[in-house]
């Protein structure tokens, strides 16, 4: 049975249009007009457990709003969820205990208190056992090495220290689902580095099934092996990163260095020349060019050495919005 599972989940927001002007006021507050807003439109999706998953998208995509209605804080306006065989919205302390939700813009922790007060109230809170709540402590504290910040006041630390401090706040009762938006938003390099690699040890020793947003393809790139991709609130694409890369049709780099002087005429029979300078030279070519391009290049050049990058994660999902968007109704 699958950990989590959405059924033509749909959340629509309904508000009042204000008119212009003074006339537009009092019609408002007399006869308001409404307008529907679809945040999200018909998900389905299913997630087994122990996988980790990237949910991808742009900004308003319906993103947060969907992880909002698998964990209960949000009731849907249609379809149905599940997550460990309980409905989200009824808010069952057993499911509680085993679910976790990491928001990068939010936070759980008491401002004007230390991180530790915090940890102690969660502790009594999901009602875990003293043992494992020193044992889950000190192993979170470790991994991402916050030992000397646990007794500052939260409203000192940096923005990296808190989003640690807030993972450990999150995972100090070892949850079976854990969602994570946006964990590493505004973090630097090294951070965001550590909090993934905390998350792939987390991940192989407790078996915990994450289900990750992040406009960092980084993130995505070394944490998940399957991603699905929302846009306007609809999933157009669930898969595998390799089948989602294999979907764009963006070009691939080919750099070489020959045995002489590379010759611009006859690279060209190749692909599109980006450079050349002496016996090194750069080209693009059409993915589905790539093998019969390599081939080609090997039989009628010396090559000393080759390599060929695929196009960035980032720009893949981006050729794969712009395309969206252009066949939109709206977008014409």
């Amino acid at each position: 049975m699958p950990i989590i599972e959405a059924h033509q989940l749909t959340k629509t927001y309904t508000s009042n249009k204000r008119g212009k002007g003074f006339a537009g006021a009092i019609k408002g507050l007399i006869k308001p007009d409404k307008v529907s807003v679809n945040a999200v439109v018909d998900v389905n999706l299913t997630i087994e457990e122990g996988e980790i998953v990237g949910f991808l998208g742009p900004n308003g995509a319906g993103k947060t709003t969907t992880l909002k209605m698998l964990t209960g804080i949000l009731y849907p306006t249609s379809g149905t969820c599940s997550v460990m065989g309980y409905r989200p919205t009824d808010r069952k302390p057993e499911m509680l205990r085993k679910l976790s939700l990491v928001m990068g813009n939010k936070q759980q922790l008491w401002w004007d208190l230390p991180a530790m007060d915090s940890f102690l109230v969660f502790k009594e809170l999901y009602e875990v056992p003293d043992a494992l709540y020193k044992r889950r402590l000190d192993q979170l504290v470790e991994a991402l090495q916050i030992g000397d910040k646990l007794d500052t006041q939260v409203r000192r630390l940096s923005l990296g220290e808190r989003m640690k401090c807030e993972l450990v706040a999150a995972l100090l009762y070892a949850p079976k689902v854990i969602f994570l938006d946006e964990p590493t938003l505004g973090l630097d390099v090294v951070s965001q580095k550590r909090i993934r690699e905390f998350l792939q040890e987390l991940h192989r020793e407790d078996g915990s099934t994450i289900v990750l947003t992040s406009h960092y393809m980084q993130d995505v790139q070394e944490l998940c092996h399957r991603v699905v991709v929302i846009d306007h609130g609809t999933v157009f694409y669930d898969g595998s990163l390799e089948d989602l890369a294999l979907k764009d049709s963006g070009d691939t780099l080919i750099q070489l260095v020959l045995s002489s002087d590379a010759i611009s005429d006859e690279l060209a029979k190749f692909g599109t020349v980006v450079s050349v300078d002496g016996n090194t030279a750069c080209l693009t070519v059409e993915r589905a060019a790539v093998p019969a391009a390599l081939a080609g290049i090997l039989a009628t050049f010396q090559v000393q050495t080759l390599s060929v990058e695929e196009p960035p994660l980032e720009d893949v999902i981006r050729r794969l919005f712009l395309d969206r968007n252009l066949s939109l109704p709206s977008a014409k």
